[in-house]
């Protein structure tokens, strides 16, 4: 069974940055979209990007230009590296991987933003 597991959350000031990583396991296995999704408290999941096994990349107009999400195929890892964070990014972020008509998700990894 597919089995994805988030690392790399943590507390860092206004402005600050972050990476994120999620390894997808249990391979092998073939993984279209690799993504990354945050929810903030009482608010919904929303989603902040996501990339294709091709290297297309999505991103929310929110975190455009200061967030960057990659993948390394080989690794089935997906990375997102914040930057210019603001309070507002704070959230749990969850990472997803699409595969076999199915999308699995991670546990989640906290962000908190905050002096």
């Amino acid at each position: 069974q597919v089995q994805l597991v988030e690392s790399g959350g943590g507390l860092v000031q206004p402005g600050g940055s972050l990476r994120l990583s999620c390894a997808a396991s249990g391979g092998p296995f073939s993984i279209n979209v690799m993504g990354w999704y945050r929810q903030a408290p009482g608010k919904q999941r929303d989603v902040v990007a996501f990339i294709t096994s091709g290297g297309d990349t999505n991103y929310a107009a929110s975190v455009k230009g200061r967030f960057t999400i990659s993948r390394d195929n080989a690794k089935n890892t997906v990375f997102l590296q914040m930057s210019s964070l603001k309070p507002e990014d704070t959230a749990v972020y969850y990472c997803s991987a699409d595969l076999a008509g199915y999308t699995y998700w991670g546990q989640g990894t906290q962000v908190t933003v905050s002096s």
